[in-house]
């Protein structure tokens, strides 16, 4: 493979689809209930290839905002940025050109979601530099994450259900969840560079918070799962996603960082056990 290209799809972590499918399980189970059951096939086609082109694009503006401090983060050290082989202004354009390609997607839809589109955008934008002014850029991130929701919800409905945002604060807990163990891989790192996340916030009480959160995350899918009527084939699911973040804790027990990377993972088969869970009760 060329290295350019090789470069460019490391970029935008082409070989790395867990921060993509993180998006799109959220993302398909609001496709589901706003259709109370399968969506309109262009909706689909539209938010799934959404989701990754703003995924991807999201990457390659976060490479931009830390490429003078990646190559202190031992995760990060060969990203193309700090090796040279890609330019501060490579990075931009890629993502202006997959956010304008996603932008185009939404045109295809409606007047309200392509102006929620918009606060999408911008949302995409700012998380990477959030985390040298707030401990808090996880909240960010979730928000990020999740706004994919109600986007769903006006694509198929035309309208936003007060609803639906039992499922966007179900999300942004998890997403603040997740990313916090996934911030718990660079603490070390990010201490000394002068980065903030809630892993370094939280600090030694980091195990006892993440469960908290991942409790009130299970608390609000349970009030979606009576909000939208859905079956045991839903609570299924989410005992399933339970069990996962129980699987998680032990994980992250000793903090090391292979084993907190492993429980980031984890939480891919959280978004898959919700979905099914949603899907099968439609079925």
């Amino acid at each position: 493979m060329h290295p350019k290209l090789e470069a460019y799809l490391q970029l935008v972590r082409f070989d790395r689809p867990i921060g993509s499918l993180l998006l799109l399980w959220p993302t398909l189970i609001a496709l589901w209930l706003a259709a109370q059951g399968v969506p309109e096939l262009h909706l689909l086609l539209i938010f799934s290839l959404g989701v990754f082109l703003m995924r991807s694009a999201g990457c390659a503006i976060n490479d931009f905002a830390d490429r003078k401090v990646d190559g202190d983060v031992k995760r990060t050290s060969e990203r193309p940025l700090v090796t040279g082989v890609l330019s501060p202004a490579e990075s931009i354009a890629v993502f202006a050109g997959l956010s304008l390609i996603a932008f185009g997607l939404v045109l295809l839809t409606n007047a309200l979601t392509i102006g929620l589109s918009l606060g999408g955008a911008a949302l995409a934008a700012c998380y990477p530099f959030m985390k040298r002014y707030t401990h808090w850029p996880q909240i960010v991130l979730g928000a990020a994450f999740s706004w994919g929701i109600p986007m769903a919800f006006a694509a198929q409905t035309k309208t936003l259900p007060l609803a639906l945002w039992w499922l966007f604060a179900a999300n942004l807990l998890w997403t603040l969840a997740y990313d916090t163990i996934y911030a718990m891989v660079d603490r070390d790192d990010d201490k000394k560079i002068g980065l903030k996340s809630t892993a370094i916030l939280f600090a030694g009480a980091d195990r006892l918070i993440v469960g908290i959160i991942q409790c009130a995350t299970l608390a609000l899918l349970f009030i979606v799962g009576i909000t939208f009527d859905l079956s045991s084939f839903y609570y299924g699911g989410l005992a399933a996603a339970a069990c996962l973040f129980v699987y998680q804790q032990y994980l992250i027990k000793d903090r090391a960082r292979e084993a907190c990377f492993r429980a980031f993972l984890n939480n891919n088969y959280v978004g898959l056990a919700l979905f099914a869970g949603t899907v099968l009760h439609y079925l």
